[in-house]
């Protein structure tokens, strides 16, 4: 799919399980689980699908899934699955290598969406992307430093430490509204303090990259919200300000987590908003 001056390139990363009730919050199983089975242990499966923006000067990707720095403990937890797909891997499907990816684009600094970003040598951590650029939200680097009691395991220092170490995390300022021509920020609260969300768009053709504000299809009506989130109204509202538009302006909606999906245009019905068509190749 091009966009401006961007090819998008969809990147296959892994996937892993988290537990099907906090994906969903006060939303009951007999609903959730039409969309999204469980397992014996009530987890649901979770992608991890990253986006890749090229151009003739730059390749942008954006969040780097889980990565593989896990110890088999947590990757039973997890279930973690990187061995049909996996970032490197995914890169390569498409004919690039880790050197070849000049900036990264981090949603936030959850272990899902940055564990990509660094990788273990020699005993040493250090950056996954040797000639990239790093690029979060200031206040979200800053929540993740010291996060609370409650999402302190979400964020784990040795996927985004060693970026700062090495000098390549750049923080963007909160006046900050753009990447590239292309690549509009959208700042996003209630899942966690300054999550960016990148609105592609060259006027006539629009792409937005969800992260965690609908980690599925299935988070599209509006009630459908993560147990996770730090503030699920805020969530709420946000969803309320953004899906008029998307439908209005027939935006594509791009899941980071969906198993089953890639994306999505949205349509608004006497029940609310849903699914219009899904997208699953660009």
């Amino acid at each position: 799919m091009k966009i401006g001056n961007f090819e998008l390139k969809i990147v296959e990363s892994g996937s892993f399980m988290l537990d099907g009730g906090a994906m969903f919050g006060i939303i009951p199983k007999p609903l959730w689980q039409k969309t999204n089975p469980s397992d014996e242990g009530n987890r649901i499966a979770l992608a991890t699908r990253n986006l890749l923006l090229v151009s003739d000067t730059r390749k942008i990707l954006i969040d780097t899934g889980m990565g593989n720095k896990w110890n088999e403990k947590s990757r039973k937890i997890y279930e973690i699955e990187q061995e049909t797909n996996n970032l490197e891997k995914g890169l390569e499907v498409l004919g690039y290598q880790p050197d070849d990816i000049t900036d990264v684009l981090l949603t936030h600094l959850h272990f899902d969406h940055t564990g990509g970003s660094t990788k273990l040598s020699e005993g040493k951590i250090i950056p996954a992307f040797a000639n990239a650029r790093y690029y979060v939200q200031e206040d979200n680097f800053r929540w993740a430093l010291e996060p609370t009691d409650r999402d302190r395991g979400s964020y784990i220092k040795a996927n985004f430490e060693p970026l700062a170490e090495h000098g390549v995390l750049l923080t963007i300022e909160e006046n900050a509204e753009r990447i590239e021509n292309e690549i509009e920020i959208i700042r996003v609260h209630g899942h966690t303090y300054s999550q960016q969300l990148f609105k592609i768009s060259d006027g006539n053709k629009t792409v937005l990259y969800c992260g965690d504000l609908f980690p599925y299809s299935s988070h599209i009506p509006l009630p459908y919200i993560m147990g996770y989130d730090l503030q699920p109204l805020i969530t709420l509202a946000e969803k309320k300000e953004l899906l008029p538009e998307a439908v209005e302006e027939e935006w594509i909606l791009f899941f980071e987590h969906d198993p089953f999906h890639a994306a999505a245009t949205v349509k608004a019905t006497e029940k609310g908003f849903a699914v219009k068509e899904f997208i699953d190749v660009f």
